[in-house]
């Protein structure tokens, strides 16, 4: 069974979308091989050889394996019940893996393998949510802006204890993702440990469509300046063709300043984000460094001709990741240019996908990315230059009610309530999850003000309605403060 490894040429090293859990690598040494593996274009492989596993003959000749040959051969000839010669293969090359103990390498057999291929390409079913494997769970890295995984609350760090009622303790990663995605229409249940939540609790999702538009842009004038904002949501292989257009456009409308916004961004293309620090990052700086096991650094360096007349910062948030830590980490470096937020989700490494001839394949932590002054910010993230944080509801778990909840109860859900309330203009005057008569008076008020029964008693359907009225409220540009912080810093600089 031999293996090969796929190639994405786009400078020294590229790299290509992750589906879900992190950024994932393609990488080659330019030698005009060209393709991608999930979207139709054209493929090309080459042979992996001893050199690119960093062996020479003579040491592989010395490696010696006869531990595990004999192993093998001692299950499969004695073993009480027979077993099948490539279930041992493959729990051998698993086990492996799972020596590592890092988040984002990992073996998949060949169906799984095809499908996650499926979830690489530009339009997919799902819930729009990035996760990875943190400290053994299944852990929300970012949810899409706008996707089901955000209307159903779902925030960064929540871990996934259960997926239809089946835990996650013994699942890979991509086992996982695929047990989440499915048909638009069909609904998935999960159960999340939040660590602002007392106990786990259940968010049921309805899968969808994700959008595929990955850049935004508008226009604020504040004191006769226009300022420009430009929201990226990933980084696919359109989104630096997408965010040349939108900032040119934006140029020809003279504005005096630009933010950049990659809040909720779980990364993707490294070619991409590279694309785009050719137009904003200050020219001959690095965008970002790419280091190998043996400390070897590979830089890649701004082709800016001129510097951007106007002021940038950046805005990010934990849910901003890996490309999105490259982009703001090569203008915080090298351009010296404000980044205004909350310190990013802190993931620097870099894998290989090296399929074998059966379609199964090796996901391999093959490389670390460096800031372009050459700090490795895995597990640590970027940190902003301007500490900004939202509104307290902006981080309230989502509302799970089971029972209908009413005077003199006591629940932590009460609390999410009272909590919602207050943001929406219903102030019960306390939020210890004590259900007294001003919150059940704020209660009747929400509800008359959503043309329902106001029964003063917190049942499903009451919820459901605070939750998507929370979500207005989040929606609401009036109640970004790092937007608003964002503008202002960029007004000081005029």
């Amino acid at each position: 069974m031999g293996i090969r490894t796929r190639w994405v040429a786009a400078g020294a090293v590229s790299v290509l979308l992750l589906g879900a859990g992190g950024l994932y690598a393609f990488v080659g040494d330019d030698g005009g091989q060209s393709g991608t593996a999930s979207n139709g274009e054209e493929e090309s492989t080459s042979e992996l050889t001893l050199e690119d596993l960093g062996l020479d003959e003579e040491t592989a000749e010395e490696m010696d394996f006869s531990k595990v040959e004999e192993a093998f051969e001692v299950i499969q000839s004695q073993y009480v019940d027979e077993v099948d010669e490539e279930d041992l293969i493959q729990g051998a090359i698993e086990g492996m893996v799972e020596g590592l103990d890092d988040p984002f390498s990992d073996y998949m057999d060949a169906e799984t393998a095809d499908q996650f291929m499926e979830s690489l390409d530009s339009q997919f079913e799902g819930i729009g949510a990035e996760v990875s494997m943190e400290n053994g769970y299944v852990t929300i890295m970012s949810p899409f802006q706008d996707s089901p995984a955000e209307e159903a609350g779902l925030q960064p760090n929540d871990r996934i204890l259960e997926i239809e009622g089946e835990s996650t303790e013994d699942q890979s990663l991509n086992e996982a993702v695929l047990d989440i995605r499915g048909e638009k229409g069909t609904t998935v249940t999960l159960t999340i440990d939040r660590p602002a939540a007392d106990d786990p609790f259940e968010v049921e999702v309805e899968r969808d469509e994700i959008p595929v538009e990955t850049v935004t842009s508008e226009i604020y004038e504040l004191d006769g300046y226009r300022l420009g904002v430009l929201e990226m949501t990933s980084f696919s292989e359109e989104t630096a063709t997408e965010f040349e257009e939108q900032l040119e456009e934006l140029e020809e409308e003279d504005i005096d300043g630009l933010a950049i916004d990659v809040r909720g961004n779980p990364g993707g293309y490294l070619n991409s984000v590279e694309d785009i620090g050719d137009l904003i990052v200050p020219g001959g700086e690095p965008v970002v460094q790419i280091e190998d096991r043996n400390g070897n650094r590979e830089p890649y360096i701004s082709n800016l001709e001129e510097e951007k007349p106007y002021p940038i910062v950046t805005l990010i948030n934990e849910g901003s990741a890996s490309a999105s830590e490259i982009l703001a980490a090569a203008l915080k470096e090298a351009g010296d240019y404000d980044v205004i937020g909350e310190t990013t989700f802190g993931k620097g490494t870099v894998q290989q996908v090296m399929p074998f001839d059966d379609g199964s394949e090796l996901q391999l932590s093959m490389f670390r990315w460096l800031t372009s002054a050459g700090n490795d910010i895995n597990e640590e993230g970027v940190e902003p230059t301007i500490e900004v944080t939202q509104p307290d509801f902006f981080y309230l778990p989502a509302i799970s009610v089971d029972e209908e909840l009413g005077y003199d109860d006591t629940d932590d859900q009460i609390e999410i309530a009272q909590e919602i309330l207050a943001a929406t203009g219903h102030d019960p005057g306390r939020s210890d999850g004590y259900f007294d008569e001003a919150t059940e008076a704020a209660l009747q008020s929400f509800q008359a003000e959503e043309n329902v029964e106001a029964t003063g008693v917190l049942d499903e359907d009451t919820a459901l309605l605070l939750h998507q009225a929370v979500l207005e409220e989040i929606r609401d540009t009036d109640n970004d403060r790092q937007l608003e912080e964002a503008l202002n810093t960029l007004l000081e600089q005029q």
